[in-house]
């Protein structure tokens, strides 16, 4: 008896001897973008959030305390301009770390070193490691001057309490990189609640902070810290991280499915390092309020705003001063030496235990509080010292997101190369004046 035809549209097979055979649709199984989709917009946006938000810790550290309270002392508020455009910059570049992790599927040292000469890449962890912990240092001596300014805890006691803490919050990241991201977020929180609480209750002069934002200078002064303020910005272990924290973290079928999550990082980043600009700008306006004044515009430490906090403002000022201190250095402490493991894994394929590369990052930090050396001052060191390492991240980033062999059609349009490799050159030539002012001038 000869079998009925398939229904039409399914599909069919034609067997040796000329009769057609039914075939069983393949089961299509959705994919994990599709299945995050199904659950509602809402809930998938806000399941993406995340790396932004850890990347977003390095524009909050205590190295841009000291800039924006030295800047808003000094100038008032006429460098609010120059705050905005280093946020907006920042904004550019992380994305395209961002982008080359979701695309390439690695992170920037592991493209670096599949794409250049193997001294080269040696070089460029030599030199990452040696900003890693740069930036360490920056970051741990925030969190103890925070645990000093809130408990009274000596200093170098308190370099050693900011380590477990660090230990703390990196247990996060081995049971899961979204609690580590959850926890991250949490502190940019109390960051950001502590200058809005400080910016609410000062109130800054809404004029002033307008014309703050068109750009000006007012002699060398005000172009050293300018240079200063945008050239620390982009931080190279954070240009390193933020492809690792993309990569592979929502697999991808195709370039369609890779475009959407393109859409959601770019999201992602607006929001984030938004909040971080909304906060560094709060900073700077809220000491310009209470620090240009003749008596107080020389204001250059932590420690003298903490005290001008109290003394003009009420402790409650400056107790949310001091808990956003702490926490800026508590987190971007963590979040460097996370950077710090990619960075080693990335470049020389080599992996060490959190706890051990955190245990040895502290060593410098723990020497300065123990020398008895001025933590503010040493805060500004190290961040001329990581004016050398940022084009050495800067530049391959925007060289390797320019070539369709690795991005395909990610590839940065026209405009977008124009763009990025016009704030890389800025940046660079930036942090170049930064280190001859410091050092030939």
């Amino acid at each position: 008896m000869t079998p009925p035809p398939p229904p039409i549209g399914a599909p069919a097979l034609e067997g040796a001897d000329g009769q057609i055979i039914a075939v069983p649709e393949a089961v299509v199984v959705p994919s994990p973008l599709e299945r995050l989709l199904a659950r509602g917009r809402l809930r998938a946006t806000l399941a993406m959030l995340g790396p932004a938000f850890v990347a977003s810790i390095a524009y909050v550290d205590p190295g841009n305390f000291a800039t924006n309270v030295q800047g808003g002392a000094k100038y008032g508020y006429l460098l609010l301009w120059v705050v905005l455009l280093a946020n907006l910059i920042a904004m550019l570049i992380q994305y395209l770390s961002a982008k080359l992790g979701i695309v390439s599927d690695r992170n920037l040292p592991e493209v670096v070193r599949e794409r250049f000469p193997r001294a080269v890449t040696w070089g460029m962890w030599v030199q990452a490691e040696v900003m890693a912990m740069s930036t360490d240092i920056a970051e741990f001596l925030g969190a103890a001057l925070g645990l000093n300014l809130l408990f009274g805890v000596p200093l170098l006691p308190a370099g050693l309490i900011t380590g477990l803490i660090a230990f703390g919050i990196l247990e996060l990241q081995s049971r899961g990189v979204r609690r580590f991201e959850i926890a991250i977020t949490a502190l940019l929180g109390v960051i950001f609640a502590g200058f809005l609480y400080e910016a609410l209750r000062i109130g800054p002069s809404t004029h002033d902070s307008l014309h703050g934002l068109l750009p000006g200078l007012s002699g060398a002064g005000s172009l050293y810290l300018a240079v200063g303020i945008i050239g620390a910005t982009v931080m190279p272990h954070v240009i390193y991280l933020h492809s690792a924290l993309t990569k592979g973290r929502m697999p991808c079928r195709n370039d369609h499915e890779r475009g959407r999550v393109l859409r959601f990082e770019r999201l992602d980043v607006i929001i984030a390092l938004g909040l971080a600009g909304i906060v560094n700008m709060a900073m700077l306006a809220v000491a310009a309020k209470l620090f240009h004044t003749p008596a107080l515009s020389g204001l250059s430490t932590i420690q003298q705003a903490h005290a001008e906090f109290g003394h003009l403002v009420g402790g409650t000022a400056a107790l949310a001063f001091a808990v956003a201190l702490l926490a800026s250095g508590a987190s971007s402490s963590s979040v460097g030496t996370y950077a710090g493991q990619v960075v080693m894994a990335g470049f020389i394929n080599v992996r060490i235990p959190l706890v051990l590369r955190r245990a040895i990052t502290m060593i410098p930090a723990l020497v300065v509080l123990a020398a008895g050396m001025n933590p503010t001052n040493a805060l500004v060191l190290s961040q001329v010292v990581l004016s050398f390492g940022i084009p050495l991240a800067l530049v391959p980033l925007v060289m390797l997101t320019s070539r369709r062999d690795i991005m395909g059609v990610h590839v940065n349009r026209r405009p977008t190369a124009i763009l990025a490799w016009g704030c890389a050159i800025l940046i660079t030539a930036l942090n170049l004046f930064l280190i001859y002012q410091q050092f030939f001038m």
